[in-house]
């Protein structure tokens, strides 16, 4: 009898199990609520014996559906657990979060069956449909007999165990879910945000060479963030920054020894460089010294990069004209010492001085570049390629390699197009050439790959910011007193002057040296591929610079449709950069014929070598047309000593169909000097028809004009403004200029228009 109970109650027990079963996979579909109270342990069972766990899927169903929420009344245990639970009208319509392909995952997942059972894998069937659920029951049902009721008991003791571990899994499931919708929405704020600022973001790209990112709020840098990391971090940091360096430009902190034979410091925008010249058995190298900036501070300066961007708006004409540049420069630097000073309040002065200069450099600037763009002692600047180092043309010691490196061929590319942007022009693979200046006047040659097989390149000649006059010019015997006077006399009396000489002789240094011999009261055009003249300003003058075409072959304005159109511009004075072609030389020599003075360069080593060039193609000017020119100027470069200087100064005789040379002055290599080498046949008979001055008051306004040269050198006035204002005097009121000479007044000259 008691075996029969037993077996009895055993059979009593799957039933209860079975039917509890069906009523709770009944609540879950249906949405509704049994009334009926279960004793705590039978409904511990119960939860047990469903593998597929209702209550996380309540749990699901509450996420997805925030409905009103009510406590659960039942289990004070799962209260602990499940807090909250929907109350969920129309469930029907949402039976897909719960669907029977769900539950069987979930019970696949819940516990590893014992081998004496039949494993739950082995009947995915069954859970297909609402009948299969009764299919499962009775296939636990079967098993009655005592041992598999113990087997059972073990199974529930193992469930519980895991349960923990379950719904903690659940738990982070739920959490995934909200970061999925609350990162949706983030996505749609910034989608929103750049729908927005996209005009704002195209017109920086377009200036600065990138696009403004979202604001957020900017962390302080640290000092030393690298303190406090495990090695393990600090390995991926120096990974990182490595990676990060080959993406920029870099300076180089190698160790160069040598003897260090020049040294000087350059300051731009308030940040500094330390130059040194350094000298070995090797070579002679030059070194930029700039201060390290840390990760955290970079991460700073790129989050007020994109700030100073959203707050503050630069058209693109603003950027071509100078003073206007000028003036964003100002702007700029005074937001980013706000915006600087709000983030680091402590900052010290010279700290901030630094990171506003380097701001200013990589946002209106080129970089680290700047530094050597603003060193008065390079001419020119070379980035052959991200994989050599940038090469520097010195003043002094010629062709040095640098520290500094472009890493990346894109960030050449990018500089291109930033010089190309500012001037309206553009470099692209179909327009690989761009013959550009940059704002300060540096004359801006590029080149990209394939063109250049070895990389993208970029070469800058250098536009003085004190250039060469007459007096810096006589000083390093380029010229002398008595053909500087020639030159003057030439010039003030409308004279037409050729000067010719090779590849970097030095022909628009000694045109623009002469320049300020014109007097004030005369209309000056000149005429420039690249503008490199730079004139004093009590001068008369129009400066005119060609253009390339655009992608689409239009927009171009060439040197011969400058010439002409200068012609009805009323001139004075025409000054031409460089005589290239026959139709440029054809207009330059039918203005000088029709009383216009003309000065202009042509490359060419001699006298005799200038002719020949004027009468040959691609010029091929008739010779006749030749006695026009009233003196031609040689220049020559010594390429051992690295010296420049006037080779001849030459007239030339036309008879008939033929041209030649007359040599007045030339140089003489042994003694370093200007000699006399022929007497004139022509010239001062030019000057005296058009001035009617005998050969006596000639050489009275020589030694007149050597005397004021002298005075100047002697006085060290030799900054092209302070030229200037003694070469205006002169034109205004000769004698009183002499009379200030006499008595040494240099205060007064200099600053009599104030």
């Amino acid at each position: 009898m008691n075996l029969k109970k037993n077996k009895k109650s055993s059979k009593e027990k799957i039933k209860e199990k079975r039917d509890l079963f069906e009523e709770t996979v009944n609540r879950i579909i249906n949405g509704k609520r049994t009334k009926k109270k279960e004793k705590h342990k039978i409904q511990v069972k119960k939860k047990k014996a469903i593998k597929a766990k209702p209550e996380k899927i309540k749990k699901l169903i509450h996420h997805r559906f925030n409905k009103k929420i009510i406590k659960h009344p039942k289990n004070k245990d799962n209260q602990a657990k499940i807090k909250h639970l929907p109350v969920i009208k129309n469930a029907q319509k949402h039976i897909h979060i719960v669907s029977p392909k769900k539950l069987q995952d979930r019970a696949i997942k819940s516990e590893e069956p014992d081998k004496k059972t039949k494993p739950l894998e082995k009947h995915p069937e069954l859970l297909e449909s609402k009948d299969t659920l009764h299919n499962l029951v009775t296939l636990q049902s079967e098993t009655t007999n005592e041992d598999k009721d113990e087997t059972a008991e073990k199974e529930d003791k193992t469930a519980e165990k895991e349960n923990g571990s379950k719904e903690e899994q659940d738990d982070q499931e739920e959490a995934e879910v909200k970061n999925e919708e609350r990162n949706a929405e983030i996505e749609q704020i910034e989608k929103e945000e750049n729908k927005e600022s996209h005009s704002l973001a195209k017109t920086m790209q377009k200036l600065f060479g990138r696009t403004p990112k979202p604001q957020s709020s900017v962390k302080q840098p640290v000092v030393n963030p690298k303190e406090n990391i495990p090695a393990a971090d600090k390995a991926n940091e120096k990974k990182e920054d490595k990676e990060l360096q080959t993406t920029q430009v870099t300076v180089t902190q190698e160790k160069f020894d040598g003897e260090t034979i020049d040294a000087y410091t350059i300051k731009i925008d308030g940040a500094s460089a330390d130059i040194k010249i350094i000298k070995n058995e090797i070579g002679t190298k030059y070194i930029v010294n700039i201060p390290k900036i840390s990760i955290a501070t970079s991460a700073l300066l790129n989050d007020i990069r994109e700030e100073l961007i959203a707050i503050t708006s630069v058209s693109m004409q603003e950027l071509i004209d100078p003073k206007a540049f000028a003036s964003i420069k100002k702007k700029f630097k005074e937001e980013a010492a706000k915006l600087i000073e709000k983030k680091i309040p402590t900052i010290k002065e010279e700290t901030e001085s630094f990171l506003v200069g380097t701001l200013m450099q990589e946002m209106l600037g080129i970089g680290k570049i700047e530094y050597l763009i603003n060193d008065p002692n390079l001419e020119e600047i070379v980035i052959v390629s991200a994989k050599e180092p940038i090469k520097v043309y010195s003043k002094k010691y010629g062709w040095l390699e640098t520290n500094i490196n472009i890493r990346d061929e894109e960030k050449i590319i990018n500089y291109s197009n930033i010089i190309a942007r500012r001037v309206g022009r553009q470099i692209t693979v179909l327009s690989p050439l761009l013959d550009a200046h940059l704002v300060t006047g540096d004359r801006v040659n590029a080149v990209l790959y394939p063109i250049n097989t070895k990389g993208n390149t970029i070469v800058i000649r250098k536009f003085a910011r004190d250039p060469y006059t007459i007096i810096d010019l006589i000083n390093n015997k380029t010229c002398d007193l008595e053909t500087s006077a020639l030159l003057w006399l030439a010039i003030e009396y409308e004279m037409n002057v050729i000067i010719s000489g090779g590849t970097a002789s030095g022909k628009t240094v000694l045109l623009n040296a002469c320049m300020p011999f014109i007097p004030p009261n005369q209309r000056i055009i000149s005429i420039e591929d690249t503008k490199e003249l730079a004139l004093p300003e009590f001068l008369y003058w129009t400066p005119l610079v060609t253009r390339l075409p655009n992608a689409e072959g239009k927009g171009s304005v060439s040197m011969l449709d400058l010439l002409i159109n200068s012609l009805r511009m009323r001139p004075d004075r025409i000054i031409l950069g460089e005589m290239r072609k026959h139709e440029e030389a054809m207009v330059l020599f039918e203005a000088m014929h029709t009383g216009h003075s003309v000065y202009a360069t042509l490359h060419a080593d001699s006298a005799a070598e200038t002719i020949s060039r004027l009468v040959h193609p691609p010029l091929d000017i008739p010779a006749n047309l030749l006695q026009a020119i009233h003196l031609n100027v040689v220049m020559f470069r010594d390429r051992r000593r690295g010296i420049r200087r006037i080779l001849q100064i030459a007239e030339i005789e036309v008879e008939g169909e033929t041209a030649k040379a007359n040599t007045l002055y030339r140089w003489s290599p042994e003694s370093d000097k200007l000699v006399k080498h022929s007497k004139s046949s022509r010239f001062f008979e030019e000057i005296s028809r058009h001035t009617s001055m005998t050969e006596e008051e000639i050489n009275k306004e020589l030694n007149l004009k050597k005397k004021i040269l002298s005075w100047m050198i002697d006085h060290k006035i030799r900054k092209l403004e302070d030229l200037g204002k003694t070469m205006n005097l002169y034109y205004q009121n000769k004698d009183l200029l002499l009379k200030k000479i006499s008595k040494n007044d240099t205060n007064f000259i200099l600053n009599y228009e104030k």
